[in-house]
């Protein structure tokens, strides 16, 4: 596949990708987590726009399991992981076997009191457990507003470093992140030269599609998993509307009520670590501009 252009920023012609590529949304939660949407649902819209999906709910793994039985979907099982800093991780499987027997052993002990809840394993071991199976292993939202994606004040730069030589590669566009957040992550993908991924992580329907990934390759799960591993795939979608973010957030807050108070106060501890950060950087900033007059005065 060609190289260039891997990563577009604009609205997915499906009609004119399906006949050519296999074309997969990689991002995708049902209401077995904090999405909106049952798999028959889920299922039906995808057969209808003619791609594949990956369903990846927080820590839980029935909808993955439910749209295997869907064998006129091409399906990608999945899950995101909440670590033990707040932070996601999405992991691929190739086969819904390994996928059971990954969620039994390696995640189920380690749940916190509900689905959202973050998991009690820090990410590198989330990782390390992962890779004990045939996986491809991605960043959701590396950049984004708050501590779910991985580039934040939690994760110092050193240790981000092991980090993303541990993984496969980072979600590169993200439908229902910000544009300026989506570009950094764009580059990033391109710096890190790893495998790209993207999709919608949509939470209602209407966000199925909206963030694409494709390769030209067999309609297959090992096929299309190999080709993002391999780097032979291309990532094409945008942002939708802040109306439509505003509407999805207000359901998705109604969904999962009950968990929010968690992700509230993980919030608020990363606030207070960004502005604890910004703080220390204007008392350096600071410092070096007197230190610099007081060197010239000298």
């Amino acid at each position: 596949m060609d190289t260039t252009n891997r990563i577009q920023f604009k609205k997915p012609n499906l009609p004119e990708l399906i006949r050519q590529y296999t074309v997969v949304d990689l991002h995708f939660h049902t209401h077995y987590s904090d999405g909106n949407n049952s798999i028959e649902e889920i299922a039906k819209q995808a057969g209808k726009l003619g791609i594949g999906v990956a369903i990846t709910d927080h820590n839980e793994i029935k909808g993955a399991v439910e749209i295997d039985s869907y064998k006129d979907i091409l399906s990608i099982p999945g899950i995101e992981i909440t670590s033990k800093e707040g932070t996601h991780i999405l992991v691929y499987f190739y086969d819904v076997k390994s996928l059971k027997r990954f969620y039994k052993n390696d995640v189920e002990p380690f749940l916190g009191d509900t689905v959202m809840s973050s998991t009690s394993l820090e990410m590198e071991e989330i990782i390390k457990r992962a890779r004990a199976f045939k996986t491809v292993t991605v960043f959701p939202h590396p950049y984004s507003p708050v501590f779910t994606g991985i580039h934040n004040s939690y994760f110092p730069e050193e240790r981000l470093d092991q980090l993303f030589k541990m993984i496969d590669g980072v979600e590169v566009i993200n439908s229902g992140n910000l544009k300026k957040w989506n570009l950094k992550c764009a580059l990033l993908g391109f710096n890190l030269n790893k495998a790209i991924a993207g999709g919608s992580d949509g939470h209602t329907l209407v966000y199925l599609g909206k963030v694409v990934s494709y390769a030209q390759c067999k309609n297959t799960r090992k096929a299309f998993l190999d080709a993002v591993r391999k780097k032979q795939n291309k990532v094409i979608g945008k942002e939708v509307n802040m109306l439509r973010k505003v509407t999805s957030n207000g359901r998705k807050m109604r969904t999962s009520l009950k968990n929010y108070p968690d992700l509230v106060e993980k919030n608020l501890k990363y606030g207070y670590t960004v502005i604890n950060l910004k703080s220390k950087r204007l008392k350096d900033n600071v410092k070096r501009r007197i230190n610099g007059k007081i060197s010239k005065v000298i």
